[in-house]
């Protein structure tokens, strides 16, 4: 049995999310702020047994999307302006562990 921890951008939650239904999977949804950019993600939680894991990633993977924002930059330029920069943002990170137990009461 595996846990995994799943942190999908805002923007794709929820189709994430109904994705993950459709295939069988049941989680627990938190909110969460990412670090960078102070974005809002979703956290999804889920235990699924090790032969379905592969699956289970796959429909993150196909949910989530990268994609460009335009953001200030923290760094300002010798005449004081700060000029914005493009970066990704978006995808999933996703981490798996092992779990001993597991029990839905």
């Amino acid at each position: 049995m595996k846990l995994v921890f799943a942190i999908v951008n805002s923007d794709d939650s929820q189709a994430v999310g109904k994705a993950l239904l459709n295939a069988g999977f049941y989680a627990t949804k938190l909110a969460s702020t990412g670090g960078f950019l102070s974005a809002g993600n979703t956290t999804f939680l889920t235990c699924v047994e090790e032969d379905r894991l592969e699956e289970l990633i796959s429909v993150i993977r196909e949910k989530s999307h990268k994609r460009k924002k335009t953001v200030p930059n923290s760094t300002p330029i010798n005449s004081g302006i700060e000029l914005p920069v493009e970066v990704e943002v978006g995808g999933a990170t996703v981490f798996v562990t092992d779990v001993e137990r597991f029990e839905k009461l």
